[in-house]
């Protein structure tokens, strides 16, 4: 038997569905029983005592009766394993897509998305069989031969030991053969797993793979994966039939010794004829159950490594139960955002990212965060967005604790505008509204004049309503950022959030979207991580980052006379500091 506890936990408010089917099962156990008595004695009644059709006529009406209503009940049952199943796969599917929106991106930039995708789709659908199979099974067979035993046993003890003997070399030889197919089952999961995320590679990679004319050469990688998913598939395949062809083997075995003992006691008249059928006919229905135990056992397998990998990334990233739910402080005039003997490490690493960060930033001021690659800037600004924690020291908003806010009340305050925004697969309307779903017509027009995007739009043939394609095919890279600017004016929150945005553009679009820039931070406090002199200078306060520390503060003429890190900078500049 496999049952997973996380897997029954899933159940949750779903249990009187397990309820109900034990009631029904209970129910189609009686009607089995009754079946077989009725069946027997018609027989007898016919074949034995010479009574005619008149005499057996209310027990045929009677047997189709029970013929019909156990037939509803093994319907029932089936309907209502699929809603089960149905439920519990729609609030998993749920649970994981909330933990993935509100975990931090680091972290899942951190996993495969193919992986993930397949977790998600394929991981959560392969669980249907677990839930609509092989745990209504198990209630079945736990149930059905009980009630056929307490039925047997006042009938013919012989037979009754029998049963009780037999039946539970079937679950025995089940856990025999789950020992080894688990290990099989779990491969066969994993390079399922490895066989999507290739692919997805494949696919985002297409154009770099064509530029390198590596096209071909990856073919064959995916043919070698696809080959090792297959030679997965098939070795379960073969524990499946080998597995069910050893319990089909005791099922009938067992179904035999207890035929063979009742034909010779039959024959030498120590056994009534109706007693001795009906217990023939039960015979073969108390292995029915366990047989199909044994059938489905390998699709609860199959759920049970789907599951493991999906509790696996479920508990690495935090549960909505520990995320607060208080709303976040309004940040208006007089508001500031300071950090406090702020530490942050990332698990993978030995070294701290940031340490004893210490600073505030004021409503309405612009600051700039100024240092070599991998002196903590992103992570600082992860921090004040909230999509990670510090491990020590605090973020105050005003006087609330950041740790204590919801953070989608406080990032519903912030526009980010990055180096490579984020474009969905759908129209230019779509990828605005993405950030403001309820914004009306004059709110986007003006979003889209202020972000310079009206000329971007004049061109498209259908404007606002042209399909962009996935990552902004159909645009180009300045275009792109216009349209993330556009995302923040219509938002408009404030406190903005720049990560260079014109980093990778050439010098004169940089000069128009610089104007949307400063267009989108005035009146607004701003939070910059800044490359370029010109940018950098613009910032009223500026705080230099090394080896995770603010080594320097002050505004750009301060920092000069100050001769020090940001002075070296400043002297060496060649477009970028």
């Amino acid at each position: 038997m496999k049952l997973d506890r996380r897997l029954l936990g899933l159940l949750g408010p779903e249990r009187w569905l397990v309820v109900l089917i034990g009631s029904v099962s209970l129910a189609a156990a009686v009607l089995i029983v009754l079946q077989a008595r009725m069946l027997s004695r018609i027989l007898s009644a016919v074949f034995l005592n010479g009574g005619d059709l008149n005499e057996v006529l209310p027990w045929l009406g009677g047997l189709l009766v029970i013929g019909s209503l156990r037939s509803g009940a093994v319907g029932g049952i089936e309907v209502i394993s699929g809603w089960l199943a149905i439920r519990i796969k729609d609030n998993l599917r749920r649970k994981f897509l909330n933990l993935l929106l509100d975990s931090s991106p680091s972290l899942v930039q951190q996993e495969n998305s193919g992986e993930i995708s397949n977790t998600f789709i394929n991981g959560v659908e392969a669980l249907d069989a677990y839930y609509s199979q092989y745990l209504p099974q198990l209630v079945v067979a736990a149930i059905t031969p009980l009630t056929i035993l307490l039925a047997v046993f006042p009938l013919d003890w012989l037979s009754g030991l029998v049963f009780l003997l037999t039946a539970p070399l079937i679950p025995f030889f089940m856990v025999l053969i789950g020992k080894g197919s688990e290990n099989v089952t779990r491969r066969q999961w994993q390079a399922l797993s490895r066989m999507s995320a290739f692919f997805l590679d494949t696919l985002q990679g297409l154009r770099e793979l064509k530029q390198w004319n590596r096209s071909r050469g990856h073919a064959e990688r995916i043919s070698r994966v696809s080959e090792d998913y297959r030679k997965k598939t098939m070795e379960v395949l073969r524990v499946t039939f080998l597995s069910a062809l050893v319990l089909e083997l005791v099922a009938t075995i067992s179904t035999a010794v207890v035929a063979v003992q009742i034909g010779l006691r039959l024959l030498y008249g120590l056994m009534p004829f109706e007693q001795a059928f009906v217990v023939l006919l039960l015979a073969p229905e108390f292995y029915q159950p366990l047989r199909l135990l044994g059938q489905r056992f390998h699709a609860g397998m199959s759920g049970v490594s789907a599951a493991n990998r999906i509790f696996g990334w479920i508990d690495s990233v935090p549960h909505l139960d520990k995320i607060s739910t208080k709303t976040a402080p309004l940040f208006q005039s007089g508001g500031v955002i300071r950090f406090e003997n702020v530490h942050f490490r990332f698990p993978e690493r030995e070294t701290a990212a940031l340490r004893d960060l210490n600073f505030e930033i004021r409503y309405g001021e612009s600051v700039a965060l100024v240092g070599s690659s991998g002196s903590g800037k992103t992570t600082l600004a992860s921090l004040m967005i909230g999509f990670i924690q510090p491990q020590q020291g605090h973020i105050w908003v005003n006087q609330h604790s950041l740790a204590e806010i919801d953070p989608r009340s406080w990032r519903r305050q912030i526009a980010w505008v990055g180096q490579r925004p984020y474009v969905i697969h759908g129209t230019l309307r779509d990828n605005l509204l993405l950030v403001a779903p309820q914004a009306d017509e004059l709110e986007l027009k003006r979003a889209i004049q202020q972000a310079r995007l009206d000329e971007v739009v004049g061109r498209l043939p259908d404007g606002l309503d042209t399909r962009i394609g996935e990552q902004g095919a159909k645009l180009s890279s300045g275009e792109i950022q216009r349209l993330a600017l556009a995302r923040a004016f219509l938002k408009n929150t404030p406190i903005v959030i720049l990560d260079e945005p014109t980093a990778h553009l050439d010098a004169s679009l940089e000069q128009v979207l610089e104007e949307s820039i400063l267009r989108l931070c005035t009146g607004r406090t701003v939070l910059m991580i800044a490359h370029r002199l010109p940018t950098v200078m613009r910032a009223d306060r500026i705080l230099v980052l090394q080896d995770g520390q603010v080594i320097e503060e002050g505004n750009h003429l301060q920092l000069i006379d100050q001769n020090g890190f940001y002075a070296r900078l400043v002297q060496g500049y060649g477009g970028r500091l």
